[in-house]
């Protein structure tokens, strides 16, 4: 299959705000995972530094990053992962969607977080902790439409610690890059 780079999510203002934490918190012999890698923009990046393993649930994204020489797993989230990771990266899909506002293709994997903007988010908070290494942190970017507190308070219920590190205002809304550790 050729990929269709019009079915991938190209890199915005989130991508590279996310870039700009991933680059501040990771360290040299990290063992790194980016789920939901997308164009594999970052993981290209951060594999300059340490050691990264990245996933996308879609098949053009995966074409795409291996494009770019990232080591890539079509996967939704962990299914396809074992093994634990020092540094976990997310940008989800977090855009509140309606079901009437749905476009039913692979792009859409990129952006509808369902109608709260959180249900991937929900997913991914419940999973994360089976491929966290002791000491391991998480880099979670969420926009004010998903709500900064909510996503906070899924997290520190599931017994992390959440700090916002970055953040950044585009168009009508906050992007905040979360870094979540125990």
């Amino acid at each position: 299959m050729s990929h269709d780079p019009d079915q991938v999510y190209q890199p915005e203002a989130d991508t590279f705000l996310l870039l700009r934490a991933a680059r501040a918190e990771v360290k040299s012999g990290d063992r790194v995972l980016e789920i939901g890698t997308g164009s594999g923009l970052i993981s290209a990046e951060l594999a300059r530094v340490t050691g990264v393993v990245a996933t996308d649930i879609n098949p053009h994204a995966v074409m795409c990053a291996r494009g770019r020489g990232v080591e890539v797993v079509q996967s939704d989230l962990f299914s396809g992962i074992r093994g634990t990771f020092d540094l976990v990266i997310f940008n989800p899909p977090y855009l509140p969607t309606q079901p009437e506002e749905r476009i039913d293709d692979w792009h859409e994997y990129a952006l509808d977080g369902g109608e709260s903007g959180r249900m991937v988010i929900e997913r991914f908070a419940a999973e994360v902790g089976r491929v966290l290494a002791p000491e391991g942190r998480v880099l979670l970017l969420v926009s004010s439409l998903t709500g900064l507190g909510e996503v906070k308070d899924l997290f520190e219920s599931a017994k992390f610690s959440v700090d916002v590190v970055r953040q950044e205002p585009v168009e009508d809304e906050i992007l905040y890059v979360l870094r979540i550790y125990t």
